[in-house]
């Protein structure tokens, strides 16, 4: 939605020449939008990107600034009658932005990023295991809320910077539990650091994926149910070996030592002592290697289920 006096082919251009240097989502949708629309190409000088804020940049001697309303509230602009059209976009789950041109409002833009199925899924998924899933978001309490509704989230922490993410860890961490944050952005790589477990989505941004402890392959977030199923039984693969390792030397290095010769005369012979113990690092890998056989803990079927990526909707 245009602000009164401002050219939608004219603004459009002007905030994409500045998205063009972000690595955001939101700015690939945005561009993707003005590709659409065959708009005018131009250069952005002077790019800044204000962490947690939005973005800033020179393009065509015009002052242009992109982001959420805590930029344009922090620069002392007037957002006016756009506030209302941005509480409705929230309501609806769309990530509303403000771009600003020469210190003036001059549109709020809507992003639609559709929840994927899989994402649904694998929230299920996380329930059956016993663990509670919580979204901490820089975006709007309305949009969090709705997206939380629609895919069965049990807590929403909303509006926060990055610093804000770590604190709201500490938060969660306070309640006694074990932390694993997913996450994507710039703005995560924090969180990621300061989780129990960070996992990375291997989409995401490089910054993130240096942070994190775990890298998903796929954008998919059964990704992160999958790789718990994993870790589980790696932890029981390695349990099962200690064991039989353990009880294997306590049961035979005493006949080794010829603990039993005194009374049966029993001496274990070095060529079967190396056998034996050749046998158990046989028996010990054998058993790790069982974890090659692990199945995805999702459906494959249902891992195949694609959604459509994030998607500027239409100006009004």
């Amino acid at each position: 939605m245009l602000a009164d006096g401002f050219d939608r082919a004219e603004v459009l251009a002007l905030i994409a020449a500045v998205e063009a240097q972000s690595e955001h989502p939101i700015a690939e949708a945005i561009l993707r939008a003005a590709e659409a629309e065959g708009v005018a190409r131009h250069d952005a000088q002077k790019f800044t990107s204000i962490t947690g804020y939005g973005v800033r940049a020179e393009v065509s001697g015009h002052d242009v600034l992109v982001g959420a309303d805590r930029l344009i509230t922090h620069e002392g602009l007037d957002i006016g009658a756009l506030a209302d059209e941005e509480r409705r976009l929230a309501e609806r789950g769309r990530t509303a932005l403000y771009a600003a041109i020469d210190g003036r409002v001059a549109a709020v833009i809507a992003v639609a990023d559709p929840v994927k199925r899989s994402s649904a899924a694998a929230i299920r998924a996380l329930h059956d295991l016993g663990l509670k899933v919580a979204m901490i978001t820089g975006d709007k309490r309305e949009t969090a809320e709705a997206i939380a509704r629609e895919t069965g989230i049990d807590h929403v922490i909303a509006g926060v910077l990055p610093d804000g993410k770590v604190a709201a860890l500490d938060d969660l961490r306070g309640t006694g539990q074990h932390i694993a944050f997913v996450g994507d952005g710039i703005n995560d790589a924090p969180a990621l650091a300061h989780a129990d477990v960070g996992i990375a989505i291997g989409t995401g941004t490089d910054v993130a994926i240096e942070s994190a402890d775990v890298v998903l392959m796929s954008g998919d977030l059964r990704g992160v149910v999958n790789a718990l199923e994993v870790s589980r039984r790696t932890m029981r693969n390695i349990r099962q070996n200690l064991f039989w390792a353990f009880g294997y030397n306590v049961a035979l290095i005493p006949v080794a030592a010829g603990l039993l010769y005194p009374v049966t005369g029993l001496l274990l012979s070095p060529v079967l002592a190396a056998g034996a113990m050749a046998l158990s690092s046989v028996f010990v890998l054998t058993n790790a290697l069982r974890l090659r056989r692990v199945r995805p803990a999702m459906d494959d079927a249902a891992k195949a289920a694609t959604a459509p990526r994030m998607s500027p909707l239409p100006a009004e």
